[in-house]
């Protein structure tokens, strides 16, 4: 789309490019809490890294504007496939949301993990998160997904903060006991702060992160509790999206899940 490009991460040299990115977003801009390794290397980078592929946003700049201009990465996600998963220690969501028994239920499934979503400042507009997520969906259909699980933030560690906005996706978007997820009892924070009749809607909506809103567009469940990050000085909730329950209206331009996808090479295995 003009000169942005999506597609998933070919070396590990790019993977550095998008852990430059996520140190930027994540501990310059907001208030993640970086350790000496992060510090030292300006990288937002752990043990998963190396088993999730990431995909990207790139720019390339204007041909009629300068001869030459090395391309950035401007916007990022991270997806593990659930068998990549299985041959690991699973997805990095079960550090705050027991999401085995929900897996476990579903055998007939192919789960799919999203995170570590950032997108650099002057980029955050609709073209750069359409084009983030034709790339995910793509990704999705090429791999034959079933659900996509991962966790979406609130800025800040104080839940009381984002009273109206918590209760209004435990009364309206909790998932239903087919996809129940509860976070772990000694990381869950209850999201039922207001009773139903109390909140407001359209400031509820608000003061909901844009990306959470999205979700919400498409058909997403939320899990049972929020959980505080402290080192990323968040407050998440879990997102459950069946890729069946994904409104019909998107597929017209993205594409419906029996069409074939795009493809994107997937980097995993082949770095270098």
């Amino acid at each position: 789309m003009g000169s942005l490009e999506v597609r998933l991460a070919r070396k590990k040299s790019e993977i550095r490019r998008a852990q430059r990115l996520r140190y930027k977003v994540f501990y310059e801009e907001m208030a993640a809490t970086p350790n000496a390794l992060a510090i030292l290397s300006r990288r937002d980078e752990d043990a998963y890294d190396a088993i999730f592929d990431h995909l990207l946003v790139v720019d390339h700049g204007d041909p009629a504007k300068t001869a030459w201009r090395r391309s950035k990465v401007v916007g990022t996600y991270r997806i593990l496939r659930q068998d990549i998963a299985d041959e690991n220690d699973g997805f990095y969501t079960q550090g705050e949301y027991d999401i085995a028994p929900l897996i476990q239920s579903k055998p007939g499934c192919n789960f799919m993990e999203l995170g570590r979503s950032c997108v650099l400042k002057p980029y955050r507009n609709r073209r750069t998160v359409e084009l983030l997520w034709q790339g995910i969906w793509s990704y999705v259909r090429q791999h034959g997904g079933d659900v996509m699980i991962g966790c979406a933030s609130f800025p800040g560690v104080d839940p009381a903060s984002h009273a109206m906005a918590l209760s209004f996706l435990h009364h309206t978007a909790q998932a239903p006991e087919e996809w129940h997820v509860r976070a772990h009892d000694h990381l869950r924070v209850d999201m039922n702060m207001m009773p139903k009749e109390a909140v407001n809607m359209r400031a509820a909506l608000k003061a909901m992160p844009p990306l959470i809103k999205g979700y919400l567009r498409l058909g997403a469940y939320i899990g049972d509790g929020a959980v505080i990050d402290r080192q990323f000085g968040t407050t998440d909730v879990l997102i459950v999206l069946p890729v069946e329950h994904i409104n019909a209206r998107y597929f017209a331009h993205f594409g419906a899940p029996g069409d074939v996808a795009p493809a994107l090479s997937s980097g995993f295995g082949t770095l270098n």
